[in-house]
């Protein structure tokens, strides 16, 4: 089933979720869900607080990148099968030099500005049997881990942005969360004026 995004605004994206155990309810079924949602809006990624519930969960599906002929072929080939959903998950180590890199959200349609991550992260979790594994990524997939990461502690990229780009982008920002922008996906606007 597919599930509305929640837009910016919404308080769901600033709380830090919630660790779960195996038997969360349905637990199964709002995964398949949830890779039906991010399929659906062409995303490569998409966090539990997305959909409006505050649990760390998310869900990773790099392929899309697996076509970027900027990437070596060594990490094309890794993209191609980067499918992964982690659940607790926790960063134990971020090194490498930061870069920039182009990044968007599901939740913030319309919003392209590059963001400064560490090259490689270090992450322990769970996936969706609940058998728990500690990997190392770099590059585009360790890019996009840090950003769903990121929804679940309650952070977004545009809170990564400088205080300019912050500002040039307000009205942006303020529209989505009014539901004036648009996107081709389903979505939940928390300042939608309710029609009578």
């Amino acid at each position: 089933m597919i599930l509305p995004i929640v837009a910016y605004g919404d308080p769901v994206l600033r709380k830090k979720g919630v660790d779960i155990s195996q038997d969360y309810p349905a637990l199964a079924e709002l995964i398949e869900n949830m890779y039906e949602t991010m399929y659906n809006a062409h995303g490569v990624g998409l966090a539990a607080p997305q959909v409006g519930i505050p649990i760390r969960l998310f869900i990773i599906d790099g392929a899309p990148f697996s076509q970027d002929e900027e990437l070596t072929e060594t990490e094309q080939a890794f993209l191609e099968s980067f499918k992964q959903t982690f659940i607790n998950a926790k960063i134990i180590e971020e090194t490498g030099d930061e870069w920039a890199f182009n990044e968007g959200c599901l939740s913030i349609p319309d919003v392209r500005e590059d963001v400064f991550r560490n090259e490689k992260i270090t992450i322990s979790f769970y996936d969706e049997n609940f058998t728990q594994q500690t990997k190392t990524f770099e590059g585009i997939a360790a890019r996009i881990i840090q950003h769903e990461y990121d929804h679940i502690e309650g952070v977004l990229f545009t809170d990564k942005l400088s205080p300019l780009k912050r500002r040039l982008i307000k009205g942006k920002l303020s529209n989505i969360s009014k539901g004036k922008v648009n996107a081709d996906y389903k979505m939940r606007f928390p300042q939608m004026k309710k029609k009578r």
